[in-house]
């Protein structure tokens, strides 16, 4: 049938389309029903696909109105006659069923289904059944190079000029723990290039992303992208800003609703990035410990699968190892870490020492795998180029050329210190609540939001010490905050 188009002001972080009650009645699609959308009297081929909602007096009769998410993907401008038609279920859904019910998935049909999460053709609860899928049934090695090389297939590739093009990846889930802008920072001024991109944060406080995006832009075009690495030699961007692997920033948002991350998911979103953006050398940090993502004996495992899957796919790469079992650094959420960082790169300030030596351990790792340090050397070059500043006048340089300000930075007006009870011993500070705690209190959205730390596991501490401070935008996120530490309790003690 053919309507009319309605530009809908809203953005919904999802393409929607809505038709009025009576249009539905007249076409025969009930609420949830998918429907193809095809331009009229245009040379462009193409059709679109998505669920439509039913609504009344949003859109008129004869009309379908459509959210900006399929604007853009679309290109369709207010009034612009289109053909909507019913749309049969895609054949992908067939695929992700065979997947829940524990059968082998081959490439073309792994393929499909992530062209037709591309293309919106596949909703946000068939997407998280797929997701369901591969957490409950896992996926075999084929499965996972078939995924990581249709995520690869599925977006931009980037290519830079140059031998020594690295990367650096962690799993994630400690919090606190940003040593890639300081590893990022040591490394590019070591000379080498490091086109960084990051995931934002799925179930911790900050990710990357949320960290940089706090204090300067990290959605570029292709062009600006290859002009940052020209003149300063690294970037730090979010994965999805110019649709590197698009199909893994729609799985991630859907990872986000159910707090869960399948191991192929994983492997596949951080392997395709890199690949993606044409890395030579990778190093993969594999937290591990009591409220880690894992224990000592799954790293060990994904530590395998890493190395394995890096070596298909003709990459350096080296996955190690490091504790996880409490937070790094002191502050948790992206100003906070954002000070943590400043502070470790700044000569004149001291920062949290647990933060500065991974970072000089982890860049150490790549200096040697490029072979810019001899074996064994690595971290007293890293910490040479540390100490010196030039790690903070590049960290600097990469900012300004990401349209940043280091001086951009505030914390939360509402905060509140919660102090100890009584002399004791912190016994344990766990992960997985003190970013739940962090997200309560509103990270990472809230850029000023967060927690900060004091202590760490093992210190003694006297009676109306500071134990947390807790940072937010509101009131009521505030007390949320600290009426969560009250009944969670995140931190343990002995007397």
């Amino acid at each position: 049938m053919e309507l009319k188009v309605r530009l809908l002001k809203l953005s919904a972080g999802i393409p929607v389309a809505m038709v009025g009650i009576k249009t539905s009645e007249i076409m025969g699609i009930h609420e949830n029903d998918r429907v193809s959308i095809k331009k009229i009297s245009s040379k462009e081929d193409g059709e679109f696909s998505t669920i439509v909602d039913i609504v009344d007096k949003i859109v008129k009769e004869g009309e379908i109105g459509i959210s900006s998410e399929i604007r853009e993907a679309f290109d369709l401008k207010n009034g612009q006659r289109v053909d909507v038609n019913i749309a049969n279920p895609p054949k992908s859904l067939e695929f992700i069923r065979k997947k829940v019910d524990k059968k082998k998935l081959s490439k073309d049909e792994i393929k499909e289904i992530i062209k037709d999460i591309v293309n919106n053709s596949l909703s946000d609860p068939e997407i998280a059944l797929f997701v369901s899928g591969m957490y409950n049934n896992k996926m075999s090695f084929q499965e996972t190079i078939d995924l990581i090389e249709s995520f690869v297939e599925s977006g931009e590739k980037l290519s830079f000029k140059g031998k020594f093009i690295v990367d650096k990846h962690c799993i994630g889930g400690i919090p606190g723990n940003r040593t890639t802008p300081l590893v990022v920072a040591i490394c590019a001024a070591a000379g080498l290039t490091f086109p960084k991109s990051s995931s934002r944060a799925i179930t911790s406080a900050a990710g990357t992303a949320d960290v940089i995006n706090a204090i300067a832009k990290v959605e570029f075009s292709r062009e600006q992208l290859e002009s940052i690495i020209k003149h300063v030699g690294a970037f730090m961007i979010w994965g999805g800003s110019i649709e590197l692997v698009p199909a893994d920033s729609k799985i991630i948002r859907i990872e986000k609703m159910l707090k869960i991350d399948p191991r192929a998911q994983l492997l596949a979103s951080i392997l395709s990035k890199k690949i993606a953006v044409g890395s030579k050398y990778v190093l993969i940090d594999i937290p591990y410990g009591k409220n880690a993502k894992v224990n000592k004996k799954q790293g060990l495992e994904l530590k395998n699968s890493f190395e394995k899957y890096g070596k298909h796919f003709n990459l350096t790469l080296k996955a190690v190892l490091t504790k996880g079992d409490e937070p790094i650094g002191n502050g948790i959420g992206p100003f906070l870490e954002l000070e943590d960082i400043i502070k470790v790169l700044d000569t004149s300030k001291e920062g949290p020492e647990d933060l500065r030596k991974k970072s000089i351990f982890l860049s150490g790792q790549i200096l040697e795998m490029t072979g810019r340090a001899k074996k064994g050397k690595g971290e007293i070059l890293a910490e040479e180029i540390l100490n010196s500043g030039k790690a903070f006048e590049k960290f600097k340089q990469i900012i300004i050329a990401q349209k940043g300000n280091i001086k951009n930075m505030s914390l939360g007006k509402f905060r509140k210190d919660i102090l100890a009870k009584s002399n004791c011993k912190i016994s344990e500070i766990n992960n997985i609540k003190i970013n739940l705690m962090a997200r309560v209190a509103g990270c990472p959205v809230d850029k000023s939001s967060g927690l900060y730390l004091y202590h760490h596991v093992g210190e003694k501490i006297n009676k109306g010490d500071k134990l947390l401070t807790v940072y937010a935008e509101s009131e009521p996120r505030l007390n949320e905050a600290l009426k969560y530490y009250s009944k969670e309790k995140p931190i343990k003690f002995l007397k």
